[in-house]
């Protein structure tokens, strides 16, 4: 190990990196984004942090990449002060021209596309073509947001009293909460960040503790174009820690809006929690997401695109499919096809920022034990392994992409969400029966069907079809498009990110009655004299 010191500010604060990560061309990517020496993991406007050192872990090799000093409660608590205090100033520059600073958000995460990417390959694991589409969703998002800035409706209703206007004006919130997910350690980040910024928040967020440099990073970026433009660096604030901290922004009545993504356990405290302070809670959590295979799909697209959708990320996205509804007539033949394909996966493993490489590791050891106990849970239920099962005997958290079969659409393991490469199959004998359990589980996130029938679509996406958030047709479950709203129904939360309008979570609504007459008439004719 070497050791670096930065000075700031704020405070002098030792950084550790391991050495051939400073001295390997393959990593210079890190010097481009200012990492060959790392602020502590607290920014509100100047760079702090003196709580416990947290280690950054790369999943290709098991190694610390890093070491970073998170911030504590109580600076949690400051930042959050800081935050506030800059949000008048931000609040009251007119939409468009917050656009115009999104817009160049966008166009400095542009230039800073590839090596962003390879740090969020580095330390999620992601493979490097989704680690670099991944900041590219952020980008995305700030267009998205740019145009959005100048389209942020109001509405004049008809009043039934005379010489009255009656308006509906949208006012931003204040200081929005984001709480994110290792997974997707910049995207969901994004689509909260760019959206409640243009609406006229400030933004306080807290990545995971396992991902602290991918977040010093993106927030390096985006302080620098608001300091650049007169704006207070602590409209978009950073705090890394764990429980105690988020738990500082949960309970903080500072943030009326807590925009958490996470497990369904964690979310549903989440939930309790702000709504005992009046607050609001935008949840993203778990989905135990399925794909139909009809009788007359086309059995070639539907194993392509089940193959990247149950192990894509290596399992590890929110709307990873986990149950493979298979129509009897086809079962056979598509599980041989879908065979056929994982072993073309398994030559393809490796590190995520080699070239070629389309199948990476598990983010952590937990997640290893918890792909390990899911498997052991699915053969003591009944279950065969038709494929996978066992852990890559190499460095890091790399396991088999896996299938199991014979187990029943009920069965605990099954209605449960592992986050891994785990898929089931499941047969069924029509799709009103395939509908059924698809929605058979608590989560309601994404969902597929593959078929040639326009009556299957329709009553696929109808009022008895799929009760997800996201409904597809001949595409996977994975892949959602920055356009449309972002969720999940029943256990999945309720929550709606990214396009559509969802940027109505980020704002609260007024409705306006202005008498501009002499008179002074109540509504529904009432008389009070």
């Amino acid at each position: 190990m070497t050791s670096l010191l930065l000075r700031n500010t704020r405070c002098v604060s030792q950084f550790q990196m391991a050495r051939h990560l400073v001295t390997d061309p393959k990593y210079g990517f890190l010097k481009e984004l200012g990492i060959t020496a790392v602020n502590p993991g607290l920014y509100d406007g100047n760079w702090g942090g003196s709580g416990e050192e947290i280690e950054s872990i790369s999943p290709a090799t098991g190694k610390v990449i890093a070491k970073v000093r998170q911030s504590t409660p109580q600076e949690a608590g400051d930042a959050i002060a800081e935050a506030r205090k800059a949000w008048p100033q931000w609040a009251s520059i007119p939409a468009p021209a917050r656009g115009e600073i999104v817009r160049q958000i966008g166009d400095e995460l542009r230039r800073n596309l590839k090596p962003l990417g390879r740090l969020v390959s580095l330390e999620m694991g992601k493979i490097l073509p989704e680690g670099i589409g991944e900041v590219q969703e952020f980008i995305d998002i700030c267009d998205y947001a740019v145009g959005l800035s100048r389209m942020l409706p109001g509405s004049v209703f008809p009043s039934e009293r005379k010489d009255h206007a009656l308006l509906e004006k949208w006012n931003p919130l204040g200081v929005v909460g984001v709480i994110s997910a290792f997974n997707f350690p910049v995207a969901v980040y994004g689509w909260n960040t760019a959206i409640a910024m243009v609406c006229g928040n400030a933004v306080i967020w807290k990545g995971a503790s396992t991902t602290p440099l991918v977040a010093i990073a993106t927030t390096k970026i985006i302080a620098g174009v608001l300091e650049r433009n007169g704006i207070p660096g602590a409209v978009a604030s950073l705090v890394s820690g764990g429980p105690d901290v988020g738990e500082t922004l949960v309970n903080d009545k500072r943030i009326p809006l807590v925009s958490f993504t996470g497990s369904t356990s964690v979310g549903r405290q989440v939930a309790v929690k702000v709504q005992q302070r009046f607050g609001r809670s935008l949840l993203e959590l778990g989905g135990n997401n399925a794909l139909i295979v009809a009788q007359d799909a086309d059995l070639e697209m539907a194993v392509r695109a089940a193959v990247f959708s149950c192990v894509g990320t290596a399992g590890q996205r929110c709307t990873t499919t986990r149950r493979l509804i298979l129509h009897k007539d086809v079962k056979q033949e598509f599980l041989g096809k879908l065979k056929t394909a994982y072993k073309s996966i398994l030559g393809r493993i490796g590190d995520p920022l080699d070239d070629g490489v389309l199948y990476g590791p598990l983010h952590n050891q937990k997640a290893v034990d918890e792909y390990q106990a899911a498997i052991r849970r699915a053969v003591e239920a009944g279950g065969t392994i038709e494929f996978g099962g066992k852990r890559v005997d190499r460095p890091g958290y790399y396991v088999e992409p896996t299938i199991v079969s014979g187990l029943p659409a009920d069965a605990e393991v099954v209605q449960q969400e592992t986050f891994a490469p785990i898929v089931y199959i499941l047969e069924a004998n029509s799709l009103e029966e395939a509908i059924g359990v698809n929605n058979g589980v608590e989560q309601g996130l994404s969902s597929s069907l593959f078929t040639k029938s326009i009556g299957n679509v329709f009553q696929w996406i109808g009022p008895h079809g799929s009760d997800c958030g996201i409904v597809n047709v001949n595409i996977g479950t994975s892949g959602a498009e920055i356009g449309g709203a972002f969720g999940g129904e029943k256990a999945t939360g309720g929550g709606r990110e990214s396009g559509s309008d969802a940027w109505k979570h980020y704002m609260r609504r007024a409705t306006i009655t202005i008498n501009h007459g002499n008179e002074l008439p109540l509504a529904q004719g009432i008389k009070f004299e």
